[in-house]
């Protein structure tokens, strides 16, 4: 691997800490989860340990199945781990909170309510006055280019239209953590690309900690502080690399020499773990 090689942290570097952010605001320590199936135990994340720091962008990537949404689960507190601890902010988590807001591929929409008023269906959960939840809907609706369909339906609206509305929904509850499981990947090319941009945008604006799934890794490298890079089953890191692509990122940065050195070293080393997993 060439170009940022030399920056790339391997499982070993990151167990000792050595790319560690000095104030953490996530800690994953010694996660495994194992899970019982009809085959018997499946090791799904295996020590996997991760410290990420207040309004980090992190991003991960990996094979199918080497544990990135069971990870996320656990983070959303919607799964528990076998053995290990995720903590935010000191505090150990224990099932779903307002304070973890999840966006999914499936746009997961009310479909009997409009955008306005599933953006606002968390701040009402919360007892968010109407007139404050109405405020705080309509600033997140427009932030997302969707001022003009605050009333419309979801079966009014594209593909890309919802899953704008679900991160707006996301946003609008001021969650200390943003889980994002692959939240554009049934989108085509070009819905896609926009709401990239559109969202690191917002994360720019917002200063979000966001813990992000892809198995795209060009899109993680425009997206991330951070790129962790997960082993075939059972997971576990296998290396962590910094993106140190200077903001806003545009569709230029994607055309630079770094960006695709980058992705091509990334890329190196998902496809080194899809050849382990065939064997």
């Amino acid at each position: 691997m060439a170009g940022s090689a030399q920056r790339i942290v391997t499982l070993g570097q990151a167990n000792q800490g050595q790319s560690e952010p000095e104030h953490a605001k996530v800690e994953i320590d010694a996660i495994r989860k194992v899970f019982q199936t009809s085959r018997g135990e499946v090791v799904a994340l295996h020590d996997t340990s991760l410290t990420i720091a207040n309004n980090e962008f992190i991003c991960v990537v990996g094979p199918s199945g080497c544990g990135k949404t069971t990870l996320l689960n656990i983070l959303a507190g919607l799964d528990a781990p076998t053995s290990g601890e995720v903590r935010i902010d000191g505090t150990s988590i224990h099932g779903p909170s307002s304070e973890r807001g999840v966006v999914f591929q499936q746009y997961a929409l009310f479909p009997w309510l409009t955008v306005r008023q599933n953006v606002e269906f968390g701040l009402k959960l919360k007892s968010i006055g109407k007139g404050e939840r109405r405020s705080i809907a309509e600033k997140y609706i427009e932030s997302v280019g969707l001022k003009d369909f605050a009333n419309a339906f979801p079966k009014e609206l594209s593909g890309g239209m919802k899953q704008r509305v679900a991160i707006a929904r996301a946003y609008a509850v001021n969650p200390q953590l943003l889980l994002l499981d692959e939240p554009f990947g049934a989108l085509d090319a070009q819905t896609r690309t926009q709401l990239q941009v559109e969202l690191l945008n917002t994360w720019e604006q917002e200063q979000k900690t966001c813990f992000f799934i892809t198995h795209d890794v060009e899109e993680a490298v425009l997206l991330a502080s951070r790129v962790v890079v997960m082993s075939a089953r059972p997971g576990r890191i296998k290396a962590i690399v910094p993106i140190d692509l200077k903001h806003p990122r545009t569709q230029e940065t994607r055309m630079s020499k770094p960006f695709n050195d980058l992705k091509n070293d990334i890329w190196s080393l998902v496809y080194q773990e899809y050849l382990d997993a065939k064997k």
